[in-house]
């Protein structure tokens, strides 16, 4: 969201005061899109709800480069920031060369960033409505929904845990989940951290975005990374280091990492597609903060682009610019390491509508799916976890398993503010189609609480999935048995590399688990929904 009208030229003039203009760089930041506009105009509102950031420009055909962040939330508070680490970066091989938003330009092997205490013009107030916090932003991105259908400007942010932001003022949302807290963030600050580079003369305050060039590439967390990067204020009033990554190079540094580099050409091929469809799908994950992807789990894993072997990249240029298309645009190219041998639907995972190629089905040959047709039966589940070995992929090595929790590792997973005391039993209230537990209850000496979808595994992190049976076992412990690995839906990997083995084509192995779409050039079907 932008800084209010009045909030807004005395921040520039204050930049402009701060940070003198050197030589031009020859080549400037990209162009980025103008900032959102000004926050809804509810009754009384004064304040910010956010840091405003400068949306990224979309990844389209005409420009599929991604704004990734290698690093996140980087920066000490303000008070603190005399006495913080600084920011080393180094290249690998050549100079790095800054390019900060001001013009002024330095060159070096390595910059030690320092961390630069900023004393604003006036005091700022930071107060908005918080909703979450979410297991994942499926789940936020939905809530968002309900907020935005009553004209709310609801963002997504992710300061530690997914939540959803809105305006202090806005009403509250109509028809909450069970479970979901309502709260509300104010701050007012008088100051921010930034950063600058120590001279033999002096420091040198630096304004933000700052560009790196690096010809060599990129030294970063064991890996090497071609670039170009900035360096970006967030929502949160800290930092991100970001690379401008072309979408291709891009899947080289994830194919590899999600589904390995030794699986036949087929998996490699569809986990190509998915990953580049996936990408552009997801394009907003993370706008408030001003880039399109982060590089860890809650995005897909991004690391180090030359891991890409020559399979790997003959996977992805065999589909180069290909994504899975449906009604509206690329599809939610949601894949996992196993289904334990029946797909999930999406609405087994996340809150939401159904999704017309996401079901479940069993997942092997034609005489394993007549033995287990959805929706699964009871009775069928432990038969399919006992001897379910003719699916597809089951090989995998947690395609089945076992978990013992105990009254005291629950009652850590749920904390002090669930309310539940020490858990006295556990309850599947609902499953789904395929099985998977739609709703845990946990009865304590002080109350319940229910866990639902991908809350199950947020909150007891050491279940693989929620396609499992529940037993007591004496007092205070409970015995899991349970199949695959992920949250089931979409395509299983390990059923993909099974599937590619015995001859299918990648199309083939895409249409198997995404019945329905199409394989598009990227802009055929719209860039994005």
């Amino acid at each position: 969201m932008a800084l209010r009208p009045r909030v807004l030229p005395r921040l520039l003039l204050a930049a402009a005061l701060l940070f003198p203009v050197g030589c031009r760089a020859e080549q400037g930041p990209p162009a980025l899109s103008p900032p959102p506009p000004p926050d809804a105009p509810y009754p009384g509102q004064t304040s910010l709800m956010h840091w405003p950031v400068a949306r990224p420009e979309p990844v389209t055909a005409a420009r599929p480069v991604l704004a990734v962040a290698l690093a996140a939330r980087l920066g000490p508070a303000p008070g603190e920031a005399s006495a913080a680490p600084p920011l080393r970066l180094r290249g690998n091989g050549g100079l790095l060369t800054l390019i900060d938003a001001s013009g002024q330009r330095f060159q070096a092997p390595s910059l030690a960033l320092h961390w630069r205490r900023e004393l604003l013009p006036g005091p700022v107030t930071l107060r908005r409505r918080v909703l979450g916090p979410f297991a994942s932003f499926e789940s936020a991105e939905q809530a968002a929904g309900l907020w935005r259908s009553m004209g709310v400007a609801a963002v997504i942010a992710r300061p530690r845990d997914w939540e959803v932001w809105a305006p202090a003022g806005a009403p509250d949302p109509a028809g909450l989940p069970e479970g979901l807290r309502l709260g509300s963030y104010e701050r007012t600050v008088s100051e921010r951290v930034g950063l600058e580079l120590r001279r033999a003369q002096g420091a040198v305050p630096l304004a933000g975005p700052i560009r790196i060039e690096a010809p060599g590439g990129l030294l970063w967390d064991r890996g090497v990374y071609a670039g170009p990067f900035q360096l970006l204020s967030d929502a949160h009033g800290g930092w991100s280091l970001v690379e401008q990554v072309p979408l291709e190079r891009y899947l080289e540094g994830v194919v590899p990492h999600e589904i390995g580099a030794g699986v036949p050409a087929a998996a490699l091929e569809a986990q190509a597609v998915l990953a580049r469809t996936w990408a552009v799908r997801n394009q907003h994950r993370f706008v408030a903060d001003g880039y399109h992807l982060c590089a860890d789990t809650q995005c897909q894993v991004y690391s180090d682009p030359r891991d890409a072997g020559a399979a790997v990249r003959q996977a992805i240029a065999a589909t180069r610019l290909a994504v899975l298309v449906g009604a509206d645009g690329p599809i939610h190219a949601i894949y996992h390491a196993s289904n334990g041998g029946i797909s999930a639907a999406y609405q087994e995972a996340w809150n939401g509508p159904p999704v017309p190629y996401l079901n479940s089905f069993p997942d092997g040959p034609a005489p394993f799916q007549a033995r287990f047709p959805v929706p699964l039966a009871a009775a069928a589940l432990p038969t399919l976890l006992r001897d379910g070995q003719a699916a597809w992929g089951a090989d995998h090595p947690v395609f089945r398993w076992q978990r013992r929790l105990t009254a005291a590792q629950i009652a850590a997973a749920l904390g002090p503010e669930r309310g539940v005391g020490r858990p006295t039993a556990l309850k599947v209230l609902a499953r789904g189609p395929s099985g998977r537990v739609l709703a845990l209850e946990v009865q304590g000496t002080a109350g319940r609480t229910v866990l639902r979808l991908d809350a199950i595994r947020r909150t007891l992190r050491t279940l693989p999935s929620t396609l499992f049976t529940l037993r007591p076992e004496g007092e205070g412990s409970w015995q899991l048995t349970g199949g695959g690995f992920g949250h089931g839906a979409g395509l299983s990997q390990q059923g993909a590399i099974d599937l590619a083995g015995r001859g299918w084509s990648a199309r083939r192995i895409l249409a198997h688990y995404y019945p329905g779409t199409s394989l598009q050039p990227l802009g055929a079907g719209g860039d994005s929904p």
